[in-house]
């Protein structure tokens, strides 16, 4: 890190949690299930699109995130990647409510992996809902890394090969089948605020940070796992870990696998390599237990 003055501080503000996003992402995963209406609970994760944080024009930098140096610290290394988390669900966020969030940085730790230097950075989040009662804690952990080079051949399929449609498609019981295509990455970026270029830009994704195509976001893979678990009418969510283990590139095929374990549901989404490579991403819910 190279601003040495840079110290971590408190962000608060307060929101108001607009139906219009909250829609915007119900269109945009057309998985037949009811747009939360005002004055009805926010389900898992949809935070993430109904409270986004547009950033000024003029703070972007190359990468199209904020640059950095502000909230977050100011690392050299060009790859982000939102590599997981936790969230406690205290108490329901009500769309149309005010929402107060608090968040801060609360460690930077540099290591060495086994592809070079990286940065973790560790957010923790608290949303209070219109009572001022604590609704959600959430804790995300970021990773910065070096760029590779740029892939030889692309290895994603290209985007006037892929058809839009409807994200989430069941195969099984617990089964589902996650299709991209870069309208459906174009619209989770601007529902969520984000304008990181490698979710949209192919040359900045394959030329400058050396990805084989566009990325499918890592809150997107999660939404998609969690909200699978509705769709299976599962019970109210307490505590919720994401992780992303590796990234997809859009248009590649991805599997999504529903498991019940004692304390709730393990959901894991695995790309084109199949079971046998180990899962992309994964969601573990612990599950409000129903008293008979």
């Amino acid at each position: 890190m190279t601003e040495s003055a840079w110290e971590p501080h408190l962000e608060t503000s307060t929101e108001l949690l607009d139906p219009a996003p909250v829609a915007a992402l119900a269109a945009l995963l057309d998985d037949g299930l009811p747009t939360p209406e005002p004055g009805d609970p926010l389900p898992p994760l949809w935070h993430w699109v109904a409270l986004p944080r547009w950033a000024a024009s003029g703070v972007l930098g190359a990468d199209g995130h904020p640059r950095r140096g502000s909230f977050l610290p100011p690392v050299a290394l060009p790859r982000r990647m939102f590599a997981g988390g936790e969230i406690r669900f205290h108490a329901p966020l009500l769309v149309g409510g005010r929402v107060r969030r608090e968040a801060e940085v609360v460690s930077v730790t540099e290591k060495n992996g086994r592809s070079g230097a990286l940065v973790v950075v560790d957010v923790q989040i608290r949303l209070f809902d219109h009572t001022g009662a604590l609704a959600i804690e959430e804790s995300q952990n970021l990773i910065y890394r070096e760029a590779a080079p740029p892939p030889a051949e692309p290895a994603a399929v290209p985007a006037a090969d892929v058809v839009p449609g409807a994200p989430l498609h069941r195969t099984a019981d617990d089964a589902w089948e996650l299709r991209t295509d870069p309208s459906l990455l174009a619209r989770f970026s601007a529902a969520t605020a984000n304008a990181h270029r490698i979710h949209y830009d192919w040359p900045y994704a394959t030329g400058v940070e050396g990805y084989p195509g566009l990325v499918v976001h890592g809150p997107l893979q999660a939404i998609a796992l969690a909200e699978v678990h509705r769709l299976r009418g599962g019970a109210p969510v307490r505590e919720l870990r994401h992780r992303g283990r590796a990234p997809l590139f859009c248009g590649q095929p991805a599997r999504l696998l529903a498991t019940t374990v004692p304390d709730g549901v393990a959901l894991e989404l695995f790309g084109p390599g199949g079971e046998s490579a180990g899962p992309n991403a994964t969601v573990d819910l612990t599950v409000h237990q129903e008293i008979s």
